[in-house]
């Protein structure tokens, strides 16, 4: 008898699961395996002693053009896609990516892991009414809540242009990323933007790996945001470049002559790699 019943347990576990298994709903065709394993590719490795030529350059990603609404939609989480400020955010909570000091681009301060989730948080005040509807002076709660990805309006990028003479070709690498938020006052009122942190972006490429990004021509085809950084399918522009007063364009440039810096910083990038062959 207890030998009959060893061997009846087991069969209504296995059916209990099968049953389970049977009205699992499967959101597509096929089980998604392609991101959520995929690997970083490496970086080539580059001597110190085959760079001829190196420019660090700092650079703008506008979330308001379209071609980067993929790093700024979707607002909300979803089933298969998240912005990619939510994807930061997550993993700064998980401890999966360091946040750094917004203040130095070097990396040199890393922030511990309480210091950067209150970057993430901002402070509600909730004004208290009587029954009447009349404002009660002097009552008010404070709440905290995370900043969303409607709260961002661009990213920095810190990145280095430079030729390597073993490969003969002009070659980047972005070395950090930096989102920045849009602060208002009490009134909602613009105060201007404010950079959050910096991140290391070798180190942080191991997450964006793993994330799908939306893709305008076709589902099936979707990138990750390493992809669309690897490929560069952003549009951006420079606000900063490597020079002997350490300062932007914006200290001495302004309106459409800012813009028009920034485009010459990327002319010259050009002109120096097609000016090392000749035709």
């Amino acid at each position: 008898m207890k030998i009959l019943r060893l061997l009846i347990i087991p069969l209504i576990i296995l059916s209990s699961i099968s049953v389970e298994a049977q009205y699992k709903i499967l959101d597509k065709p096929w089980v998604k395996e392609n991101t959520p394993t995929r690997r970083v590719v490496p970086y080539t490795h580059v001597r110190e002693a085959d760079v001829m030529w190196h420019r660090r350059v700092w650079r703008t990603i506008d979330l308001r053009e379209k071609i980067n609404h993929p790093l700024y939609y979707p607002i909300q989480k979803i089933e298969d896609r998240k912005s990619l400020f939510d994807v930061i955010k997550d993993a700064v909570f998980e401890g999966t990516i360091t946040a750094y000091d917004e203040t130095s681009d070097e990396f040199e301060m890393p922030l511990t892991k309480a210091s950067a989730e209150m970057l993430l948080k901002k402070a509600e005040v909730q004004e208290q009414f009587d029954e009447y509807g009349e404002l009660m002076e002097g009552f008010a709660d404070t709440n905290w809540v995370d900043y969303e990805s409607q709260d961002i309006v661009s990213y920095r990028l810190k990145e280095d242009w430079f030729f390597d003479n073993e490969r003969s070709m002009m070659d980047v690498k972005i070395m950090g990323i930096c989102p920045v938020r849009l602060e208002l006052d009490e009134n909602g009122n613009s105060k201007g933007n404010v950079a959050m942190f910096w991140i290391y972006f070798p180190e942080a490429r191991y997450v964006f790996a793993n994330f799908d990004v939306f893709n305008r021509q076709n589902d099936a085809e979707r990138r990750t945001f390493e992809d669309i950084f690897w490929k560069r399918m952003f549009n951006s522009y420079a606000y900063k470049r490597s020079n002997v007063y350490d300062r932007q364009i914006i200290d001495y440039r302004d309106n459409l002559d800012l813009l028009l810096e920034a485009e010459e910083i990327k002319n010259n990038i050009f002109t120096m790699e097609h000016d090392l062959w000749h035709f």
